[in-house]
């Protein structure tokens, strides 16, 4: 297990195996041990008790790959539209993704308008809901701006929901459109300001949010944020605003194939990356020698080939859940991605929006085959510092992508595995989002740029 190496003791006190924050984190790297020894434990056994099975195994094996994957969808039913409410409502009242920042009325409000599955009336119902809180933050900005404030971001939060999981119809769309209007007028509350850039890329544009902290003049090490199948960059714009006072700044984009990216995924679309990266050289106030990249899911995905490609102009990365083979597989694709219930609903047909011209099971695989980063001959060789976050009990990315990434390379990579975990690590009411965000992933990239908070220089 050389390829990841135990926290100092002083860089985090965490332990993702039980709740108390009082415990090292250099604990999380022996349970990484543990789960290979497990995971080659296991093998042994299965080899010596499988007798005639494994030649029935290998039997399968070998025949799903000659059967076309859309035979399998009925097999891995999607939740109903009723299970789909329950399973919504109760990680609204948990704070579990995808309605993390929504409240539950709300969301049962906008249900009681949603009777089918059809995608413009689920947009309908929550933008039902939505519009009154917007017209409430515009009628009380000059008068109540706080008041106006916490009015948009209920409104932007239930719009983006009302697009989730990608803008796949008329009214999706316009949920989207909505939704950054309603976090734009929350934007323009910040202190320091946010400023939307515009980035000129192949004869389109790249929009990001970038923030710098306040009074910060430069030179100031920056933040390359990047969301994941689902998420937007307006997620993630409002997560590392809690990095500023670290004296660090942010420029937060959409991944290829999403939100507001100018181009799909692809096996070279990582180029609209590296035009961020050009970007940031342009711009007086960043330190050009410390810039880090993150990503979540599909944007771990990214962050991981930019490590690659991208080492010299990288001074670190850091990934949760990053898919580099396995999950690339038909097999995979099959038997975990197909209906996941991890995922809330139509995780396929998410993914089938980030590609061009994708509209079937069978064109998914062929498309992830080309994406594996084994098969791009990009896995194993040298990289940039990393952290990776994940958690074992990931349905959506196998953790052995985790461990093969773990084990290439060049350098020791940090790494932070819950056990009891699954995507993204995140484990409800031991491990939210913004815990693993605010505790693990930003004291990481504060410590990797070297950064100190603004006022302390002074």
């Amino acid at each position: 297990m050389g390829a990841a190496h135990l926290y100092p003791q002083t860089a985090f006190k965490i332990d993702p195996s039980i709740s108390s924050e009082e415990n090292s984190v250099s604990n999380t790297n022996n349970l990484i041990r543990l789960e290979f020894l497990n995971n080659k434990r296991s093998s042994r056994v299965n080899r010596r008790t499988a007798g005639p099975l494994a030649g029935l195994l290998v039997i399968c094996a070998t025949i799903i790959p000659m059967v076309p994957a859309s035979v399998f969808a009925q097999d891995h039913p999607e939740r109903t539209l009723d299970e789909i409410k329950v399973e919504a409502i109760h990680r609204a009242e948990v704070g579990g993704y995808p309605l993390i920042g929504l409240d539950p009325k709300d969301v049962s409000e906008a249900f009681q308008s949603i009777h089918t599955k059809d995608k413009d009336e689920w947009a309908a119902g929550f933008m039902g809901v939505a519009d009154r809180y917007m017209a409430e933050g515009k009628a009380l900005r000059s008068s109540d701006p706080k008041k106006a404030d916490l009015d948009f971001i209920r409104a932007w939060h239930l719009y983006s929901f009302g697009r989730w999981p990608s803008e796949a119809s008329p009214q999706k769309k316009i949920s989207y459109g909505k939704a950054i209007e309603a976090f734009l007028a929350h934007a323009k509350m910040m202190d320091p300001p946010l400023e939307v850039v515009h980035i000129p890329f192949e004869g389109k544009e790249i929009i990001g949010y970038l923030r710098l902290p306040k009074g910060a003049t430069g030179p100031i090490p920056m933040v390359v944020a990047v969301n994941g199948l689902d998420s937007r960059k307006e997620d993630l714009a409002e997560s590392f605003g809690a990095i500023l006072p670290l004296g660090v700044g942010y420029l937060a984009v959409d991944g290829p194939g999403t939100g507001q990216s100018p181009i799909k995924a692809s096996p070279t679309a990582d180029r609209m990356l590296s035009g961020v990266l050009d970007y940031l050289g342009t711009r007086p106030e960043v330190d050009k020698s410390r810039i880090a990249m993150h990503g979540v899911s599909w944007g771990a995905y990214w962050g991981t080939k930019m490590a690659i490609l991208e080492k010299a102009r990288l001074k670190g990365v850091s990934v949760q859940s990053p898919p580099t083979d396995l999950f690339f597989q038909k097999e995979f694709v099959l038997n975990s991605l197909l209906g996941n219930r991890e995922y809330l609903f139509d995780q396929i047909p998410a993914i089938m929006a980030i590609f061009d011209n994708v509209t079937t099971l069978d064109q998914v695989v062929d498309e992830f085959a080309k994406m594996s980063l084994v098969n791009q001959h990009l896995l194993g060789k040298p990289t940039t510092s990393m952290l990776i976050l994940a958690g074992t009990l990931d349905t959506q990315v196998p953790i052995s992508d985790v461990y093969k990434l773990l084990d290439s390379g060049d350098v020791p990579k940090d790494a932070w595995i819950n056990p009891q975990g699954g995507h993204l690590g995140r484990q409800v009411g031991v491990w939210p989002d913004p815990r693993i965000f605010k505790q693990v992933i930003l004291p990481w990239l504060a410590r990797t740029l070297d950064a100190k908070p603004f006022e302390a220089k002074h």
